[in-house]
């Protein structure tokens, strides 16, 4: 019996989707340590100081991601950065257009690079969240006693309302992946022609149109088809 093919397109390598998930286990971990601190409901989990250390240990792990990512694929970590702050008239047009997205819709769109400008704003934000919360969250670990009482609270307030914006911004993430069905480029690092056109039009454009940037599949689940990345190769052209 004849299967229609599928093409599925190269979206995350693997070492791309490692560091995200390695990111994103020490993010929920800090989260839920830093809630018991100051949340009633589970302040249990502060008990006999298991929550600190928890916090500690995540928070050095939160702190060497991007290093992780530099070791292991400094090339998508530069076009990262690089792509979250650079922004296009095409990019203020996509914008214009976020109500009908949020909702789901996208044919009134125009056509978006790697990553698109929802997805370079989330980032953006993601990066100086980062920043804001490694830098009060060592002060609060190494330099506590001698930061002052008006020191401390600034330190805190900016620690505090840095995790809420992240926090935040996971959710926006975690909303727009069930959407738009995204979930698999971070699973298997391959996502539908389809979806890659509707998003990432002028990406997909761009990429050689053969292994392991696209590939067929006929009637199998995605997770047989995929060949794994760690051995092949996968070039500058695969999204980060």
């Amino acid at each position: 019996m004849a299967h229609q093919a599928t093409r599925l397109v190269l979206r995350y390598r693997l070492g791309q989707r490692l560091v995200h998930w390695i990111h994103t286990v020490a993010f929920f971990i800090l989260l839920i340590t830093g809630l018991a601190l100051i949340w009633p409901p589970l302040s249990f989990l502060a008990a006999g100081g298991l929550s600190r250390l928890l916090h500690r240990v995540a928070g050095v792990v939160f702190l060497l991601t991007p290093v992780l990512y530099a070791l292991m694929d400094f090339r998508g970590l530069r076009d990262l950065v690089r792509d979250s702050f650079t922004y296009t008239r095409r990019d203020l047009e996509w914008l214009k257009g976020f109500p009908g997205y949020f909702l789901g819709r996208t044919s009134h769109l125009p056509p978006q690079g790697r990553i698109n400008a929802g997805q370079k704003i989330h980032h953006a934000l993601t990066i100086i969240s980062y920043f804001a919360i490694s830098g009060s969250g060592l002060l609060l670990w190494l330099a506590k006693g001698s930061l002052g009482p008006t020191g401390l609270l600034i330190t805190t307030i900016v620690h505090d309302l840095s995790m809420a914006v992240m926090a935040v911004l996971t959710v926006g993430h975690i909303y727009f992946t069930l959407v738009y069905d995204a979930l698999p480029a971070m699973t298997t690092g391959y996502v539908t022609e389809g979806y890659a056109r509707m998003e990432h039009r002028l990406w997909l454009e761009s990429l050689p149109q053969e292994p392991p940037y696209v590939i067929e599949t006929r009637g199998i689940e995605m997770q047989e088809a995929v060949p794994e990345s760690s051995s092949t190769p996968m070039g500058e052209k695969a999204a980060g």
